[in-house]
């Protein structure tokens, strides 16, 4: 394959920080994407994704499936054939037990403003 059909890719954290820039084949899947964050994700970041279902990777606005190929998923409308594309990264909060969301009721109802507008 040649270099040019290569497909630079960097992905953006939440937070600003960038891992890569790596070129891709146009085949490779968002699942094997998504394994790569993972892998290279920033030690010191309080939020850390466990699993792949933790991770999202959003591209031009679309959340990609991860059965998706980077072919599959590219937006070709104003994107140059060798320039680099910016996916960005959600993490998924982790879930909270049942005794948290009680608590978390709690807090907003006796958080509520009393307040009144006349």
């Amino acid at each position: 394959m040649a270099e040019e059909d290569l497909i630079e890719l960097k992905f953006r954290l939440f937070d600003g920080t960038d891992i890569g820039p790596i070129k891709y084949k146009p085949s490779t899947t968002v699942q094997s994407l998504k394994e790569f964050v993972i892998s290279r994700w920033p030690q010191d970041k309080d939020i850390a994704p466990r699993t792949i279902n933790d991770v999202k990777l959003i591209n031009a606005g679309k959340i990609l499936d991860n059965h998706q190929t980077i072919a599959e998923s590219r937006v070709p409308v104003g994107e140059l054939p060798s320039g680099l594309i910016t996916m960005h990264v959600v993490v998924r909060p982790p879930v909270s037990g049942k005794n948290d969301e009680k608590q978390l009721a709690e807090a907003r109802k006796q958080n509520r403003c009393g307040c009144t507008i006349l």
